[in-house]
């Protein structure tokens, strides 16, 4: 075998392991709950209040782990392996524990290890893909949530039918099954870099220094909106669905719909040159999202919730992707930070979602009105993107004139 040939086996073998990595924390221990929140509900569990709440305390998990991976001074392997073990070993607890409380717990911590894991295994795998001159392949790793949303969704109604224990259960052995293939990947004594690794910032003159710090007070402000826009909808799907058509089957399907959006999405918005500019893809990204969170209110049909899944997972993690890149932009290798705070606002704004909707949409008996927030609080994301956008290029003309 030629170095070119085991250097491309070795890229995606990374890139594939990464991708898996993802699925079981970001799919499976971050967003079963949304397939199984439906079935919990109908059978007494939960109501809907709880349900919005233990989505929320998962949400909080993934805030802390975010700004706590700074401070972790651990190999990237030993994170991401002992995370996977953990994720697999909380969606069982799900099933074999029960109560309020320790469910709470439970999605506590696997918020904290969908952080970790997600962090450490996109670092691990940025550097295998340097190593490999394989950057292209960034595509294939960020496909891995969109994989394990769809599993989730597919295998829920199937193994919801004997209940949800047994869901959950089914949901930490497949875990544990995915891990067992890709365990061996992650033994190859390879390092995580920091995630601007790669790039460096030019000199900046005084006058484009505050600009840039401008641009990262917005990135921060307005990427926290995107958190809050889609987390309504990405919490409750299967609910708002299941309200909208009943007795239907179609529900079930919308969920891993969504999943396999976010695929197509990820494998489309890696190829997306990097000189085009980050705001206005990012602009556009929330305008899609917006629009597909308007369908579901507006034409509550299978059609309806079947284009709006589409809508709000083609961006999904694209707007990761871009969000990464304009910090890499303006802070060069000193990014670190700035994603740090860009993924702690985003937290802020999941967190918030389920708070706001689940309360009123109890009271009212619909989500109507939360959605529709949700899609302006996009839409306002959108078009503030596109300003700032316009105003960096009407300041950058008058520059250079």
């Amino acid at each position: 075998m030629t170095s070119f040939e085991s250097d491309r086996r070795g890229a995606w073998r990374a890139a594939l392991a990464c991708m898996v990595t993802l699925a079981v924390a970001m799919g499976l221990g971050r967003f079963a709950f949304t397939p199984m929140l439906p079935i919990m509900l109908h059978e007494g569990k939960l109501d809907l209040q709880a349900g919005g709440l233990l989505a929320s305390l998962n949400y909080l998990g993934y805030f802390v782990g975010a700004v706590t991976c700074a401070s972790l001074r651990v190999k990237a392997t030993t994170m991401v392996r002992s995370g996977l073990i953990a994720t697999a070993a909380l969606l069982i607890g799900m099933g074999l524990l029960h109560g309020f409380s320790i469910w709470g717990v439970l999605r506590t911590a696997a918020g904290v290890m969908s952080a970790w894991v997600f962090v450490f295994a996109s670092g691990w795998g940025a550097r295998r893909l340097a190593e490999t001159n394989s950057p292209m392949l960034g595509g294939v790793i960020f496909t891995g949530p969109g994989v394990g949303i769809a599993t989730t969704g597919l295998l829920g109604g199937v193994v919801g039918r004997w209940g949800s224990d047994a869901a959950w259960i089914g949901f930490g052995i497949v875990a544990l099954a995915l891990i067992a293939v890709i365990w061996r990947v992650f033994d190859d004594g390879a390092k995580a870099v920091p995630a601007s690794v790669g790039m460096s910032a030019a000199p900046r003159s005084a006058a484009a220094t505050q600009a840039a710090r401008g641009d990262a007070g917005w990135l921060i402000a307005l990427y926290g909106i995107a958190g809050f826009g889609y987390i309504i909808t990405a919490t409750f799907l299967p609910v708002i669905a299941r309200q909208a058509l009943p007795g239907s089957p179609w529900p079930d399907l919308f969920w891993p719909l969504f999943g396999l959006a976010v695929i197509v999405g990820a494998l489309i918005g890696a190829r997306a040159p990097t000189h085009w500019d980050n705001r206005l893809l990012m602009a556009i990204a929330y305008a899609l999202q917006a629009a597909g969170v308007v369908l579901s209110v507006v034409w509550p049909t299978i059609v309806g919730f079947a284009l709006g899944s589409l809508l709000l997972g083609l961006p999904f993690t694209v707007i990761t992707l871009f969000a990464v890149r304009e910090a890499r932009r303006l802070r060069g290798n000193s990014a670190a930070g700035l994603i740090g705070y860009a993924t702690a606002s985003y937290g802020v704004g999941q967190i918030l979602g389920p708070l706001f909707a689940a309360p009123l949409a109890q009271r009212t008996g619909s989500f109507g009105v939360p959605l529709l927030v949700a899609a302006a609080a996009l839409a306002l994301g959108s078009v503030m993107f596109a300003w700032v956008w316009s105003k960096s290029r009407a300041s950058s003309h008058v520059a250079a004139v």
